[in-house]
């Protein structure tokens, strides 16, 4: 009696299969510090426009201290970017230099009437009427055609300290950012524009003084978080 173990004849030895391993792709760290970049840079975008939705949020819809005396804009209108912008020696201007300070605007023409006059003088009188706050605030005359005004009242309106921005736009294509109400005229109204160049509001060229102040402290009262006076 045989105490072998061996397999019987015949029969096919038993030979262990070799380990096969699964691979499996890995996260590249390369694409996952990628990623974790662009949310950080979303969360610094958006920790940046929280003052500013804030402000519009707190002006537009919660309104504070009573209504705004005159007509906001909704939505807004930036500033066209291709806006012929030239200044009184004919040298161009470019739309993005108005951006980054609110502006008080007035659209008068080169032959600036009695009319004309008191609106320019009612636009100092505001901005003066801010106080401490003026310096958030920047004067602009738009003319809109190719004529130059009397040498008295660029005077008038370049006395230092109190100095307007004046420049000449075509009147179609001025049409294609500010509007003035059905029925009126461009002349008619004030034009408040925001410190990122979008019309915001529209308010009588003859205003009540005092309402449009309120309406104007309210605003930068509104956007204190994010601008800073001068551009």
């Amino acid at each position: 009696m045989s105490g072998s173990n061996s397999s019987a004849p015949g029969s096919a030895a038993s030979t262990p299969e070799p380990l096969s391993f699964a691979v499996h792709s890995l996260p590249d760290p390369r694409a996952a510090a990628q990623k974790a970049g662009r949310w950080k840079m979303l969360l610094v975008l958006a920790l940046c426009a929280a003052p500013v939705v804030a402000s519009y949020f707190t002006f537009y819809v919660i309104k504070p201290s009573g209504s705004a005396y005159g007509e906001l804009i909704t939505p807004t209108v930036d500033v066209p970017a291709d806006l012929p912008l030239t200044d009184l020696q004919g040298q161009a201007v470019k739309a993005e230099s108005l951006k980054g300070q609110w502006l008080l605007v007035a659209v008068q023409p080169s032959r600036c009437d009695a009319a004309c006059e008191r609106q320019l003088f009612v636009q100092r009188q505001l901005r003066e009427m801010l106080g401490k706050e003026r310096a958030r605030v920047d004067k602009l005359w738009l003319i809109p055609d190719e004529g130059t005004p009397r040498a008295e009242v660029l005077a008038a309106v370049g006395q230092k300290g109190a100095e307007v921005t004046v420049l000449r736009v075509p009147a179609d294509r001025l049409a294609g950012w500010l509007k003035p109400a059905q029925g009126r005229k461009l002349s008619e109204h004030f034009y408040v524009v925001d410190p990122m160049g979008r019309w915001m509001e529209r308010a009588p060229g003859e205003p009540e003084p005092k309402k449009l102040q309120a309406d104007l402290v309210k605003l930068l009262k509104a956007s204190a978080g994010w601008d800073n006076p001068g551009r």
